[in-house]
């Protein structure tokens, strides 16, 4: 009885399962409806296990065959997709848009989208292509908070195919720049877009079409670097003529669980800089992140950053860094509290004041980010 019983059940379980098959291709119901024979058992005499058995293995390998047409035809198991967004509400007391400049001190909002496609060939490599889309980039917050604006629309920012060369690693495309190898020295998470990479920004350069290579020499020792051009629209892009803009870029760096410290170059033939970036992370202690940045004018930045990684649920930094690169003593200062709320969602609360030689500029924001 045990028998006849898992042979009734057996059908209508797989004619449950039938319809979820059914939607994902061409499925049909009617060859799926009659999972056991079609003859009616009306005595216990009649019923053959041996034949049931066989009309249902029949029956079932049928439904693989076709559920395997669907697979081979679905979205690949070799591609991954990951997204982000960002929303940003806030207001900047004695901020400004547009040039020339006008107030624009109310509260506003904008956000900002990331798409990543990721594909792997052999396992050791990966194609990738970046898709963004948002509005932030009309307001006096996003100044700030460095988000993307397309006007709401998709924009492909960046095809990339990162490949193992040797014990090196590299990584070319468009939408590459000559640090992307880079490994740097700096714990701190900025909140502000100025107080990024820990203040050396500029090392990266601003073309954004190369290659960069890195290498992992296993005891903490890092070497890097890249070249970079435009995408040939005019006399100026290109790369290693006479006549580009391209940029190359170097690093060595040193790190460990505690400690690091990196030193970078880039040269754009308009701009030669230098950066150095050093960490502290102790056990127990706020982390310690400083960076210095300055080029052949002899302007110079400065960054000094603390993260206090474990305050209630989140974590606290408080930074300040240069301006800009120049003689002027002016400097921006922030403080955030960054809390996750579960592991796709974190909201990050902040203040910031930018010295200007007119009238500071304080921003209260309270950015909202989501991955997935």
């Amino acid at each position: 009885m045990k028998l006849f019983k898992s042979l009734l059940v057996a059908p209508a379980t797989l004619g449950l399962l039938a319809p979820l098959s059914a939607t994902a291709n061409e499925i049909n119901l009617a060859d799926v409806s009659g999972y056991s024979s079609s003859e009616e058992v009306k005595n216990i005499s009649e019923f053959n296990p041996a034949k049931e058995i066989a009309v249902t293995n029949s029956r079932v390998d049928g439904l693989e065959a076709k559920l395997n047409n669907f697979e081979a035809g679905g979205f690949s198991d070799t591609t991954s997709a990951s997204f982000g967004s960002t929303f940003y509400v806030g207001a900047v007391d004695g901020g400004t848009v547009g040039d020339p400049a006008v107030a624009a001190e109310a509260v506003t909002f904008t956000y900002d989208f990331a798409m990543d496609l990721s594909t792997s060939f052999t396992g050791d490599d990966s194609f990738d292509v970046a898709i963004i889309g948002g509005n932030a980039g009309t307001t006096a917050v996003d100044g700030f908070m460095g988000g993307d604006d397309t006007t709401d629309a998709l924009v492909l920012d960046g095809v990339s195919y990162t490949f193992p060369l040797g014990g090196a690693t590299v990584i070319v495309g468009d939408g590459v720049g000559v640090d992307d190898m880079n490994t740097g020295a700096c714990a701190y998470s900025a909140f502000t877009d100025l107080l990024s990479d820990c203040g050396t920004s500029n090392v990266g350069g601003s073309a954004d079409s190369g290659f960069a290579i890195g290498y992992d020499f296993g005891n903490g020792f890092t070497m890097a670097g890249g070249a970079a051009g435009g995408v040939g629209t005019d006399e100026t892009d290109g790369y290693f003529t006479e006549e580009d803009a391209s940029t190359i870029g170097l690093e060595a760096a040193y790190t460990t669980d505690l400690y690091g410290l990196s030193v970078a170059y880039t040269d754009d033939e308009a701009t030669t800089y230098w950066s150095i970036q050093g960490m502290v992370t102790p056990e127990g202690f706020p982390s310690i992140s400083v960076g210095y940045e300055t080029d052949d004018d002899d302007a110079d930045a400065i960054f000094a950053g603390l993260t206090f990684s474990e305050v209630g649920p989140g974590s606290v930094s408080l930074g300040v860094a240069s301006t800009a690169l120049s003689s002027d003593d002016f400097y921006q200062y922030e403080l955030s509290y960054s809390y996750p709320l579960n592991d796709g969602m974190t909201i990050t609360p902040g203040v910031f004041i930018a010295e200007t030689s007119g009238e500071d500029e304080t921003g209260v924001v309270v950015t909202t980010s989501f991955s997935f």
